[in-house]
């Protein structure tokens, strides 16, 4: 058995969302907004809904995928501070917008310029997008940082799981894809269709995107009034 089939299979046995580690992070960002009503878009079961809904008045989680939707919409039932529907990114028709949006794990199951087009028309003005997302490797500072990802992962994977499990954890079920776009590729689609987005490159194949939308100026509203 060679050197990574070991990784693989020790992983596979100690199984952790890299998704729910930038949890707290993701509510800080929110929280630091003071937005109050949120859609968390690729909400999965719920495990970042949950951390949003003690610290907003609203969250609205929407879930392509029929199986994992239902048990997001199961596990918040009764609460009347959370909506959960199962539809497509696509589907979404609001008129409405929202203080705050959030991703994690979603953006590159996307056409990437269409979503950050369409997410910047369902921000508010003054709201806040928080990305955490993954890409695709392409260079040398990619697999350098992949590599010591890999090392971190392992002691992570033993510190949750002393002893090997033999079952994803449900948040873990849900379809997943393959990133597109690399890092340099999203850095410039955010340039262009999200200014002022601040990308940083995260530990565990992820990278972080905060976008704040410019506030509309009491000149603006005077002239959309006329």
């Amino acid at each position: 058995m060679t050197l990574l089939s070991r990784i693989d299979r020790f992983n596979e046995r100690r199984p952790w969302s890299h998704n729910d580690f930038y949890g707290g992070w993701v509510v800080h960002q929110v929280r630091s907004s003071d937005a109050r009503d949120v859609l968390d878009i690729g909400c999965g079961t719920g495990n970042l809904v949950d951390r949003l809904r003690a610290h907003v008045d609203r969250v609205t989680g929407i879930e392509p995928d029929s199986a994992t939707a239902r048990v997001a919409a199961a596990r918040f039932a009764g609460d009347d501070s959370v909506l959960i529907e199962q539809l497509r990114f696509d589907q979404l028709r609001s008129p409405r917008q929202w203080e705050a949006i959030t991703l994690v794990a979603t953006l590159h199951h996307l056409p990437l310029v269409d979503t950050l087009r369409e997410l910047d028309r369902l921000l508010s003005p003054g709201g806040r997008l928080v990305v955490i997302g993954c890409f695709r490797d392409a260079g040398p500072i990619d697999y350098a940082t992949g590599a010591v990802a890999s090392v971190a992962n392992l002691i992570v994977g033993k510190i949750k799981h002393p002893r090997p499990s033999d079952r994803l954890p449900i948040e873990m079920t849900a379809p997943t894809a393959a990133p597109r776009e690399t890092l340099t590729e999203i850095r410039c689609a955010a340039a262009e269709y999200l200014p002022g987005a601040r990308i940083r490159r995260r530990l565990f194949w992820r990278y972080s995107l905060v976008y704040d939308k410019a506030a509309v100026t009491a000149d603006q509203r005077g002239t959309e009034t006329h």
